[in-house]
């Protein structure tokens, strides 16, 4: 009886031991990253301790695997494209909020040809872009539509002698090599792409810095906003201390970046995040990459989606989100 006993007591402690490590390992907070560029100023935080003790990461190649996972809330914090967030705002019900601002614009138009400066220049120009139906697409034609300038997205139209030719036909990890290989002339591209390219051949050439023509054409100093952090409303309204601390963290972790660009890149290609250590160092300077609270960043992102609305209202879930968006 006495063995029994004893058994029975070890069971009972394995059991307790079991559910107390279930449950710290539940408690940690589950932070969806995209491989690429966004992930970034997250890197110091990856390699601190605290990812073993606060945060569990899962990496994504793009925001269509993450989203399930999200909604399913088998992630707790993502880090997403501001139209993608917004149309998921608008139609999940509400479920998610945005919690800070961390990119602003750093589109580059890139070529060989270094007697390009101005957009106007770009008449009868086929331009690849990085991506239809996404950021890079409707700030350029805001960009040509504010200047006057006309445009076609057919790449089959024959006239092309007064308007910019816009061709989606190259994936954006295919653009920077059909540029070096002189397939193609002119291409809009998001960092680090426009260093990659201009790091892969001398010849290339960033001529148009497409966040100063958005300043110049809306006559302010408005940086668009490009990545946004969020979280299930669920797990915002339920876990106020972890939503803070961990921006909190982020906020930590992105200001060491910015500042030690050469030690950022090793930990980007040490932690695996889809990038080399040499072109994560020279694409920060150029990335813009901030942390502003998603209150404070409000009107910001609230004009970029009206840019979004109007070019394409299904691409923000055809209306803007309402105040409850912004955490």
């Amino acid at each position: 009886m006495k063995v029994k006993k004893v058994a029975v007591l070890l069971i009972i402690f394995v059991l307790q031991t079991f559910v107390v490590f279930a449950e710290k390992v539940e408690s940690k907070v589950k932070i969806g990253i995209l491989n690429g560029p966004s992930c970034i100023p997250i890197c110091k935080l990856i390699d601190s301790k605290k990812n073993n003790s606060e945060y569990e990461y899962e990496k994504y190649a793009d925001p269509q695997s993450l989203l399930p996972k999200l909604l399913k809330n088998e992630i707790d914090i993502c880090f997403l494209p501001l139209n993608v967030a917004a149309k998921v705002y608008n139609s999940s019900n509400k479920k998610i909020k945005c919690l800070a601002i961390t990119g602003t614009g750093n589109l580059s138009l890139i070529t060989k040809d270094e007697k390009l400066k101005t957009l106007s220049q770009l008449k009868g120009k086929i331009v690849n872009i990085a991506g239809q139906g996404a950021t890079p697409e409707y700030i350029f034609r805001f960009l040509l539509e504010e200047n006057n300038i006309s445009y076609n997205l057919d790449f089959g139209f024959e006239d092309k002698k007064d308007s910019v030719l816009f061709d989606f036909s190259i994936p954006t990890a295919n653009i920077v090599p059909s540029l070096i290989a002189n397939k193609i002339e002119y291409a809009i591209v998001p960092e680090p792409f426009a260093t990659i390219a201009c790091t892969k051949d001398k010849s290339i050439k960033t001529v148009i810095d497409i966040q100063r023509e958005f300043e110049k054409t809306t006559e302010k100093e408005n940086k668009f906003p490009l990545t946004v952090m969020v979280s299930t409303k669920d797990f915002c309204s339920k876990n106020k201390e972890k939503v803070q601390s961990f921006l909190n963290d982020y906020k930590k972790s992105y200001e060491w970046t910015i500042k030690n660009p050469l030690q950022a890149g090793k930990l980007c290609e040490k932690h695996e995040l889809g990038l080399a250590a040499d072109i994560v160092e020279k694409s920060i300077p150029k990335a813009n990459y901030t942390f502003m609270s998603a209150k404070k960043g409000k009107q910001s992102c609230q004009e970029l989606l009206k840019i979004f609305l109007k070019s394409e209202p299904s691409s923000i879930g055809a209306k803007l989100p309402d105040s409850d968006f912004y955490y």
